[in-house]
């Protein structure tokens, strides 16, 4: 299982986010297996078997730039409780300790796996890659990133964009979309590797 704690960074400075930051996290995992919750004044958790899922939210977070995000990877206690405040396992150890090492790190992310750390350890430094390049790009970039992952085609996008096709092709390339989807790919099966390795222990 993945385990999502997410602190909102400067809350005491700023209007209180955590329904958007549960929104954000609902349109990543899709029909979560338990709702995410307000777990303290200004964080929440929340909870998913899916590998992908959770790193769709993780980087959804991590794109808007209010949140320290800890991703736990484990086990959980069967059965699960109605209220994720209620849950305990592995998995949410992790995320604790991730979110807590998350609020001292440039890219406000981190993985925990109890029982598999060397793993979580490199699931995490692809992250910070991921993360990092992330960062970087222009809204522009933003713009025919967001089209294309609603699955929109290069060319329906250069259309919609009002530029040409080779227009679009230099902006993902400006905008390293290949690349980031090629780190994707290669997190989702660490993450997949992290859970299965952590489940056995």
């Amino acid at each position: 299982m993945f385990v999502l704690t997410v602190d909102q960074i400067g809350s005491r400075s700023h209007a209180d986010a955590v329904r958007s930051g549960i929104g954000m996290t609902l349109s990543a995992l899709g029909d979560p297996v338990i709702e995410p919750e307000r777990t303290a004044g200004d964080e929440f958790q929340a909870i998913t078997p899916d590998a992908e899922r959770a790193l769709d939210a993780l980087l959804a977070l991590a794109r808007d730039g209010g949140w320290s995000v800890g991703l736990g990877v484990g086990g959980v206690v069967d059965p699960l409780p109605m209220s994720i405040r209620e849950a305990t396992g592995d998995a949410f150890l992790g995320a604790r300790t991730a979110v807590d090492r998350a609020k001292r790190k440039q890219t406000r992310s981190a993985i925990a796996a109890p029982a598999a750390a060397s793993v979580a350890e490199r699931c995490e430094a692809l992250v910070d890659v991921l993360v990092a390049l992330r960062a970087r790009r222009s809204p522009e970039g933003w713009e025919l990133a967001d089209l294309l992952e609603a699955g929109m085609t290069q060319a329906a996008a250069a259309a919609r964009l009002g530029i040409t096709p080779q227009a679009v092709s230099r902006r993902a390339l400006a905008a390293d979309l290949r690349v980031d989807a090629a780190a994707r790919a290669a997190l989702v099966d660490l993450l997949r590797e992290l859970d299965e390795t952590a489940g056995r222990a």
